[in-house]
């Protein structure tokens, strides 16, 4: 890129950050979370139609992300930087980030069922926590893979992960939590996760719901070998037996 391409690339996302609603559109999601055109008109006091304008001309100039989670469809920022930069003028702005309220349930939100893999926010927290820790490594085509320490992790789980390579499915990747809007482990490795936390009782399936319900011998787990910990919720002893999880191809 030569010298005034580059200056024509920084005018347009200028300009496509000064127009006010699309201003409150990105602080919005500097939290992190992802949010619907309906949310984020209704941050930005615009009408459905403007919105979709505004989020249409961000994703064009790379700002912001979308993605599709059957029929629904959220917006994140695009990556890191676009929020380091915006963070960068709200310090000379002086101006803060709205914190986003989610709305579902206590107990379905802390853990339950995403299809054939665990969500919530036990399922958000050990997303991260596999990054952060280098067991998932992140690829440019939002999937993931297992680095050397991760298989050898999953291994002690009983996990074994050359058989998940050989499903006809996604092996791991990113899965937007509906509730944290944030995202949890899916694929094949997710669902063999959710099995083996079930299978060793770290959390027990509800019969008549999608709620998880996480014992004491799982917070204890999700600590030791995930060096993990977990948010003030009260464990349940492991008593039902859980429905099964059936692989979705």
């Amino acid at each position: 890129m030569n010298v005034e391409q580059h200056d024509i690339g920084v005018s347009q996302v200028a300009a496509a950050i000064a127009e006010p609603a699309r201003t409150k559109i990105l602080c919005s999601l500097m939290d992190g979370h992802a949010r619907t055109s309906t949310e984020l008109a209704a941050i930005a006091e615009v009408s459905a139609s403007t919105a979709s304008a505004h989020l249409a001309k961000l994703k064009d100039l790379a700002l912001l992300r979308l993605h599709v989670q059957g029929r629904h469809r959220y917006y994140s920022l695009a990556d890191k930087r676009v929020a380091q930069a915006l963070e960068a003028l709200m310090v000379i702005g002086q101006n803060s980030a709205p914190t986003f309220d989610s709305r579902t349930p206590d107990r379905l939100q802390f853990a339950r069922t995403c299809y054939d893999h665990m969500a919530g926010t036990l399922a958000v927290l050990l997303h991260d926590r596999m990054l952060e820790k280098g067991w998932l490594l992140e690829t440019d085509e939002q999937v993931y893979r297992l680095s050397d320490s991760g298989e050898a992790l999953m291994e002690g789980l009983g996990i074994e992960v050359n058989d998940l390579n050989t499903l006809r499915r996604r092996f791991a990747c990113p899965c937007l939590d509906s509730s944290m809007r944030r995202p949890h482990l899916g694929g094949s490795l997710g669902a063999a996760l959710l099995q083996a936390a079930i299978k060793r009782k770290w959390v027990t399936q509800d019969l008549d719901s999608r709620a998880l319900a996480l014992t004491g011998l799982g917070r204890k787990e999700f600590r030791v070998r995930f060096d993990l910990t977990l948010p003030g919720v009260q464990p349940v002893r492991a008593q039902r037996q859980p429905l099964p999880v059936h692989d979705v191809i």
